[in-house]
């Protein structure tokens, strides 16, 4: 048994995906991804500077979650 909390994701609504807990981030290349944080925000508008992490530009971009409307 560990004493590490279960992860926990969160979708912030029109933002990032907010991950907490203890998890393991593995990159494209199949290497872990070094973090030293307990809460880490991952982009979800593809927009970020800083990819794989939430940087912020989905507000300035006006990213939204919501459903587009749909056509008659």
């Amino acid at each position: 048994m560990t004493d590490r909390p279960m992860p926990r994701i969160t979708a912030c609504v029109d933002g990032p995906l907010l991950i907490r807990g203890a998890v393991e981030l593995v990159g494209d290349d199949g290497r872990l991804l070094d973090n030293p944080r307990r809460t880490v925000a991952l982009c979800r508008c593809g927009a970020s500077a800083i990819k794989p992490w939430c940087d912020g530009t989905h507000k300035l971009i006006r990213f939204t979650t919501a459903e587009p409307p749909v056509s008659p």
